[in-house]
Formats: structure tokens, C-alpha cells, sequence
């Protein structure tokens, strides 16, 4: 998600946001990052797939298995990867460009977490920089240099 907004000092602002896929690193002087890759989780949904297809393939025939019954078990198998997906932290980013009332350009960065903290995040941004000029300096964004 990207928006233009024109400060109260006049210089445009772009306020962008994108998703992290992986956790941000909580100290810099962290050496490696620690994650265990994709394979458990593959593995796990392997797994589930296999168990699901011998249930099904040993099924007798005169079990009738309504519908809904199908339902409720692909919401529940799907709670967890969705929930994961909608809280992944989005990296936001407020930048100004130089201009020629010597206003040097400006860089913002901070996480929030969850995709409509998102989008709430960069709607509160967006009217600061219109207000104000700047973010707000309490708010997860904080200047880099």
C-alpha cells in the first residue's frame, strides 16, 4: 500500500507499507537468524494430507458424511495459516524527498503488526504529515538517518 501526502510544509511524502514474511530481528547485534526454515511446516502439512486421504480411503461406503461435517474441518485446518497471514508485521516507511526551501529529505521507519493495524496505522500517518508536517514521534514509526 503506497500514498502520496502533501505535508503543511509543502513537500510530498510517500507513506508505503509492505509485509515481513520473516519476524524482524529484535536486537541488530542478533548474528543469525534463528528460524527454523520451511521444512516442519511442510513436513506437518504432509502429514495431515496423508492422514486425510487414508481417512477418506478407508472409509466404508454406507457412511453418509454431510456436508457441513466438511466444513467445519477446513476451517478448522485453516484457522491457524490464516491467522498467521493477517498478523504477518508490515515494515512502514514515511519518506520526503529534498527540497529547494532547504528542507532535507526524511526517512521514517517502524513495524506494526497485523493487517489492519496497517491500514489504520498509515491513515493516522498520512493525517500527521498533513497536520504537522512530520509523523507523530510516539507513534511506531521513528526517524533513521
Amino acid at each position: 500500500m503506497t500514498r502520496l501526502v502533501r505535508g503543511a510544509d509543502g513537500r510530498m511524502w510517500t507513506v508505503r507499507s509492505q509485509v515481513e514474511w520473516r519476524n524482524p530481528a529484535a536486537d541488530a547485534d542478533f548474528e543469525h537468524d534463528v528460524s527454523g526454515g520451511q521444512g516442519p511446516g511442510v513436513l506437518m502439512l504432509a502429514i495431515v494430507a496423508a492422514m486425510g486421504v487414508l481417512l477418506v480411503a478407508w472409509t466404508p461406503e454406507q457412511v453418509v458424511v454431510p456436508a457441513w461435517l466438511g466444513l467445519a474441518l477446513a476451517m478448522m485446518f485453516l484457522f491457524f495459516p490464516v491467522r498467521w497471514a493477517i498478523r504477518r508485521p508490515h515494515l512502514v516507511v514515511a519518506e520526503s524527498k529534498a527540497t529547494g526551501d532547504d528542507l532535507p529529505p526524511e526517512r521514517w521507519v517502524g513495524h506494526v503488526r497485523g493487517v489492519l493495524n496497517v491500514r489504520d496505522e498509515v491513515g493516522n500517518i498520512a493525517r500527521k504529515i498533513e497536520m504537522y508536517s512530520l509523523p507523530d514521534i510516539d507513534g511506531p514509526l521513528q526517524p533513521v538517518d
